[in-house]
């Protein structure tokens, strides 16, 4: 991904720093591109940073304070010379916005931490409550399923704004699930500690999810997904799954997460 990118408006844009997430890098790098172009066509000017890591947040689970607040500078020292800092990730993104609790007690970054949070947005949330964005370009014949991941629904009060971008999607119906504020299993560290409970909690999401009728699955957090179609995968259903931003994108022509190259 290149590191800045300009859209082609003449207007004064927003700078967007625009973090990618571990997972996203690692596992699905075209959530990045999505979220990239997404931004563009918003009217914005946008910058990877090189030196962009993990938001931390496995560390902070898990009780590594001090690898958590080393993570924190390394993030703050990278992002905070932009406009705003955005994610395709509800996850990561209240993540970000915990960087003052994570460095209380040292009032020089924790005062950089207030100031960073304070420009955090969600991807989705951005487009929808910040710029107001109502030009999503994209068509999908079907249906989907919309799975709110539990930080962006409860920590950043993320329901409405997918929606209401998808709602711009040509061809595209979607379909709640009959317990959608129900976790998926994943919450990060908690299925590799809580192995036997996760595999229970994602069992009963899918079920969810096959009950809408639903041919595409959706959701704003690469974890989740990764657990959700890892589930259906092994059940052999034939939902496809992908993020929220690679839809709004246009992005669908590409297999679905769990497929192989050349599937769709």
């Amino acid at each position: 991904m290149s590191q800045t990118s300009s859209s082609a408006t003449a207007t004064v844009q927003p700078h967007v720093g625009l973090f990618v997430t571990c997972l996203a890098d690692v596992y699905r790098p075209s959530v990045g591109f999505a979220a990239l172009k997404l931004l563009e066509q918003a009217g914005c000017r946008v910058s990877v940073p090189e030196s962009q890591t993990c938001c931390g947040q496995p560390a902070w689970n898990s009780g590594d304070r001090p690898t958590t607040q080393s993570i924190a500078k390394a993030t703050i020292a990278a992002f905070e010379g932009f406009d705003y800092v955005v994610l395709p990730s509800g996850s990561c993104g209240g993540m970000l916005k915990e960087y003052p609790a994570v460095l209380d007690g040292d009032a020089h970054w924790q005062a950089r931490a207030t100031a960073l949070a304070d420009k955090t947005w969600e991807l989705t949330s951005f487009l929808a409550d910040v710029l107001h964005f109502n030009g999503i370009k994209a068509r999908l014949d079907g249906s989907a399923a919309y799975h709110d991941s539990c930080t962006g629904l409860r920590r950043l009060k993320i329901k409405a704004q997918p929606r209401a971008l998808l709602a711009q999607v040509k061809g595209l119906t979607v379909r709640d699930l009959a317990n959608p504020e129900e976790c998926c299993g994943f919450g990060g560290t908690f299925c590799v500690k809580y192995g036997d409970i996760s595999n229970q909690m994602v069992s009963d999401k899918v079920e969810d999810i096959i009950a809408t009728g639903a041919d595409t699955l959706l959701a704003g957090d690469v974890g989740c997904l990764l657990n959700m179609a890892g589930k259906l995968k092994k059940i052999g259903s034939p939902i496809r799954v992908r993020h929220v931003a690679e839809v709004l994108a246009d992005m669908a022509d590409q297999p679905a997460i769990g497929e192989a190259e050349g599937s769709r």
